[in-house]
């Protein structure tokens, strides 16, 4: 039976409601600072933990309830005799759930971001869940209400179990995040399942997504390559400040361009290989209207993603049984972190991500000819689109559309040779093309093979030992060069 409860709070979404409702139960709210001044002011009856502790909140608010008062209150074993008979000769009073969010930390990583008597509360709490019921996030209060208006006042042993999951989860992550802001020479990973997926790679594979969660408006379950897909598809668009469509498949750019209109950029990146765009994702960097909507209902897409879609855009959306749809908005905000990738069954490669820009002031011009300025912006739209398909990959393109696009090949003139051959096939003309490679050329005769297709310039990092001869191919055939410096191996 649930008669006291601690509500201490940082995030105070539906605080109010959630303690209404435990008044309207009958239980007794001990509350601390700015949340028990809130629920003052709609009258919610709450006693102060000073009150309790006989002691005042102090040095500003550090040490509000680390006391035996509270933590007794919350730790004795329920039905311990021994426990029981120690906290009435003190005086202590039984605490049965314990409703804390912790200071922003993991937003707003601070020296006094650093919870300690909000992480004491949850973990003393979550220890005795047999008796005491935690709650961590303000979506938990709804479902706890529920059950205790069904149970006349009690939570089941299942249900404080779960909740003492979810709170151990939560610290967990939280004193990893404060080791990594302390510089911790050690990989702390902490982090909730947020969904289960529809399968791994292959059907028989079972798959899971854990942190941030990704929900599809619309559509069946999404499924792990979905989700890899979409994630490869959305990195490359933010590369663009442009309006931008970018379709990829198995991770790698099929088809990618801008234009002045969303729609614009999406029947340019289609015309790269609209036969690989089969299936595919599609990932914008602005919001979508009917307008994309209906020029995308001929093509069989797996997902669309975009920040925003107005509403008769998703209605068109929502005939596709099969279309899963995306909103990026929050997606699009999060910053680039640390590359994971398990090895050899119980090890981890960890590495910082490709997050380099490229420098024009480090940029090298070693041919006769120097690039124009429209090949230069060409290259760079080539460069960027290099960067985010399979090594070893070459890049075919104008200054605002993927010509062709080579991926994943062991050979770099392989790679070429099939950027090429699906130019040829989507019918696009490469004469005054460009081409990017994500590596340098160990033979010159990617340079020969984009003269005699008619591209003009050549964007690479250099760095071969020889280079010399790939210089002196260019300047045969009087086409341009850039050195980047930057290589942009992806495996």
């Amino acid at each position: 039976m649930i008669r006291r409860a601690l509500i201490s709070v940082h995030d105070k979404t539906g605080v109010v409601e959630f303690a209404k409702s435990l008044r309207g139960l009958g239980v007794e709210i001990i509350s601390t600072g700015g949340t028990a001044s809130l629920l003052r002011e709609h009258n919610v009856p709450v006693t102060d933990v000073s009150q309790v502790t006989g002691f005042p909140e102090m040095l500003g608010g550090r040490v509000k309830t680390l006391h035996p008062n509270i933590h007794a209150g919350i730790l004795h074993r329920r039905g311990n005799a021994e426990d029981e008979s120690t906290i009435r000769k003190h005086g202590i009073k039984p605490i049965d759930i314990v409703a804390v969010n912790l200071y922003p930390f993991l937003h707003e990583p601070s020296l006094e971001n650093i919870d300690i008597g909000g992480v004491a509360l949850i973990r003393a709490a979550a220890k005795n869940w047999a008796g005491v019921a935690v709650i961590v996030r303000p979506e938990q209060y709804a479902a706890v209400i529920d059950e205790l208006k069904a149970n006349r006042g009690a939570l089941n042993n299942s249900t404080r179990l779960k909740l003492a999951q979810q709170a151990f989860a939560v610290t967990s992550a939280y004193d990893a995040a404060i080791a990594s802001y302390f510089g911790a020479d050690q990989l702390l990973i902490s982090t909730v399942k947020s969904q289960d997926l529809r399968y791994g790679e292959n059907p028989h594979q079972k798959a899971a997504l854990y942190g941030a969660c990704v929900k599809s408006l619309a559509g069946k379950q999404l499924s792990y390559n979905n989700l890899l897909d979409a994630s490869a598809a959305l990195a490359l668009a933010r590369e663009f400040s442009e309006p931008c469509c970018v379709i990829v498949k198995h991770t790698n750019p099929c088809g990618v361009a801008i234009a002045p209109t969303p729609k614009r950029a999406y029947e340019l990146a289609l015309k790269t290989d609209a036969l690989s765009a089969f299936g595919g994702i599609v990932a914008f960097n602005r919001r979508i209207d009917s307008s994309v909507a209906k020029a995308m209902e001929p093509q069989f897409v797996e997902v669309v993603m975009a920040p925003g879609f107005d509403k008769k855009a998703l209605e068109l959306f929502a005939k596709k049984k099969n279309l899963r749809v995306i909103d990026t908005t929050s997606l699009a905000k999060q910053k680039q972190c640390r590359q994971l990738r398990s090895v050899f069954s119980d090890a981890l490669l960890v590495q910082e991500p490709d997050g380099i820009v490229l420098d024009e002031k480090k940029l090298a011009y070693p041919t006769k000819r120097k690039p124009t300025a429209k090949e230069m912006s060409a290259m760079r739209f080539a460069f960027a689109i290099a960067k985010h398909a399979k090594s070893n990959s070459i890049v075919f393109a104008s200054d605002h559309q993927a010509l062709g696009v080579g991926a994943g090949q062991t050979s770099r003139i392989d790679a070429a040779n099939i950027a090429v051959e699906k130019a040829k096939r989507a019918g696009m003309k490469l004469k005054g093309s460009v081409m990017a490679s994500d590596a340098f050329f160990p033979f010159p005769d990617c340079v020969e093979l984009a003269a005699k297709v008619g591209a003009t310039a050549i964007i690479q990092p250099g760095g071969s030992l020889r280079d010399a001869d790939s210089i002196a191919a260019c300047d045969r055939r009087k086409l341009a060069m850039v050195f980047t410096g930057i290589r942009h191996f992806r495996h």
